[in-house]
């Protein structure tokens, strides 16, 4: 384009000189023939005066046609003001060409330029705009992207080393249990346990920390699957009120934090038994480890969705974490010193869209409810 643009200027320029050079040479011809014809008659009129001997009027008429000789050449030089046009048109055209070039020709170079380092992933360099410039709403959106895309990638980073972060604590973690487990097999391997209650002990212990392997395993299997989004999900028809009475009381086996109330009659709904159990522990341990207070669950139905509300009284989600707080492994702001992955509520949400429902999240003056819907089977 600026090989164009120089092109067409030099074009133009050339033809302003070949039009000034035309004028001034069309001019000077004319010119020069008037004289040549006034010479003529002069010389004429001077030998006229001449034979009929009038010497005063000989004397006059000579000093006219020297003053018109003067006045001639004055004429001739004044045909310069062809060329003098033809030079400011040239630089009229030059002027043009330059404001072209800064306003236009070179800041479309620099995004140019910068689209090709975008390209070539180099978002490095930062693309330099002026909003006084044609294109300063296209370099400034330009920029924009720029670091849209470093912060992307940034993000996608630190998701990425988040992800390591969580398996390798996972994995940590598994080895703690499993050296208790192979302590108290080696105890009674030992026979250390003499009396019924210490044998009791031991078992117990070894049973606790199976327990704890299986939902770190389980953690570490929500994580991979999570990452590859291969979760199966196999709907049933079954009813709600039963299956949501049986699983609060397998949670809340040790704890009496957790108050259900079902509605007198049965609700059926089309989902998944075990996808369906472990939105339920996602959400009460949640409420139990942020909250640390009674959790209330209650059924409704509304339109064709079973609505599960579970509802804790500590402090909420602040607002500003609420866009953000279903993205994997983010976690809020008023999580403190407790430990987590950033994936249950995640999970939460992929498994309750997995089987056709949605999952929302509502602050209250006095604590926090999670609505799960779930669609209700027909009839």
């Amino acid at each position: 384009m600026k090989r164009r643009f120089m092109s067409i200027s030099i074009g133009f320029s050339l033809i302003m000189i070949l039009i000034a050079g035309v004028f001034y040479i069309q001019s000077r011809r004319q010119s020069l023939e008037d004289l040549r014809s006034q010479q003529i008659v002069a010389v004429n009129e001077l030998e006229q005066l001449a034979l009929q001997g009038e010497l005063e009027e000989l004397r006059a008429q000579s000093s006219k046609l020297q003053d018109s000789l003067r006045a001639s050449e004055t004429n001739s030089e004044g045909n310069i003001e062809y060329l003098i046009l033809g030079g400011i048109g040239v630089l009229y055209i030059a002027i043009v060409f330059a404001y072209l070039y800064f306003a236009v020709l070179r800041p479309f170079d620099k995004m140019k330029n910068f689209a090709k380092d975008v390209a070539q992933g180099n978002l490095e360099v930062p693309l330099d705009y002026e909003r006084s410039n044609y294109f300063g709403d296209f370099t400034w959106a330009f920029e924009s992207m720029r670091r849209e895309i470093l912060k992307s990638r940034s993000c996608e980073k630190e998701a990425i080393e988040n992800n390591k972060t969580v398996i390798a604590t996972l994995s940590h973690d598994i080895k703690t249990p499993v050296a208790s487990i192979r302590a108290y097999a080696e105890g009674l391997e030992a026979n250390m346990d003499r009396s019924v209650e210490k044998r009791a002990k031991y078992l117990h212990v070894i049973m606790k920390k199976c327990d704890e392997v299986a939902a770190l395993t389980n953690d570490l299997f929500l994580h991979s699957i999570s990452d590859m989004e291969k979760l199966k999900v196999e709907a049933e028809r079954f009813e709600l009120c039963g299956f949501l009475e049986n699983a609060i009381g397998e949670i809340s086996a040790e704890h009496e934090d957790v108050t259900l109330v079902l509605p007198e009659s049965e609700i059926f709904v089309l989902a998944d038994r075990n996808r369906l159990m472990q939105v339920c522990e996602n959400l009460i341990n949640n409420a139990r480890k942020y909250a640390k207070t009674n959790i209330d669950i209650s059924i409704a139905v509304q339109d064709t969705f079973a609505r599960i509300c579970f509802r804790d009284y500590g402090g909420g989600i602040p607002d500003e974490d609420m866009p953000f707080i279903f993205s994997k492994f983010y976690r809020g702001k008023n999580c403190g010193n407790e430990q987590g992955s950033g994936l249950g509520l995640y999970i939460v949400k992929y498994i309750t869209q997995k089987q056709g429902g949605t999952v929302e999240l509502r602050n209250h003056p006095d604590g926090l409810e999670a609505v799960v819907s779930v669609p209700v089977a027909e009839s």
